[in-house]
């Protein structure tokens, strides 16, 4: 069975092009600070809940690692474990497969057979919700949104959350 899947996890890799994955992740050495990720985390949940969607976001670094967890108001157990799944989806396969939102990432699996086998990665989402947070091309951290009504009102709500701090991270260049 470990066979099986890992020459469907090669032949995935096999039909995407790789990118310069370590030149674009963790390169600069800058580190997304605590406000910042509070920040975007609490735009993301503010858009959200004033469509009516109780949500949850986490915050990543470039290693996948939990740098905040912000379960909104009423949102239901489940939501901090997908919003972090695709905050990680998208710091972990964003800068190999070159996109910036989980929504892309799941939108080219579906051209592609083997995608699927992603999926039994652990820790990994093919859902829409999850957004790079980039200083220039550098990805810096990600930030994942779940508990709407579909994976594109989470991505629409992450994406504001990444907005909100775009001009804090202009500053660092």
């Amino acid at each position: 069975m470990r066979h099986w899947f890992f020459l469907a996890f090669v032949a995935a890799f096999a039909v995407f092009p790789f990118g310069s994955a370590i030149a674009q992740v963790a390169e600069s050495g800058y580190t997304l600070p605590l406000a910042l990720a509070v920040k975007a985390a609490t735009e993301a949940i503010a858009t959200c809940a004033s469509k009516g969607y109780p949500v949850s976001a986490v915050v990543v670094d470039p290693s996948g690692v939990i740098k905040l967890e912000a379960k909104g108001d009423h949102s239901t157990i489940h939501t901090s474990t997908a919003a972090f799944r695709k905050a990680y989806t998208v710091v972990t396969f964003g800068p190999i497969f070159r996109f910036d939102a989980s929504g892309a990432f799941v939108a080219l699996l579906a051209k592609n057979p083997n995608g699927p086998a992603l999926a039994t990665l652990p820790d990994i989402a093919l859902l829409a919700g999850g957004v790079a947070i980039k200083v220039g091309d550098e990805v810096v951290a990600a930030l994942g949104v779940s508990g709407s009504p579909g994976g594109d009102k989470d991505e629409t709500c992450a994406q504001a959350g990444v907005a909100s701090i775009k001009a804090d991270l202009a500053r660092v260049r």
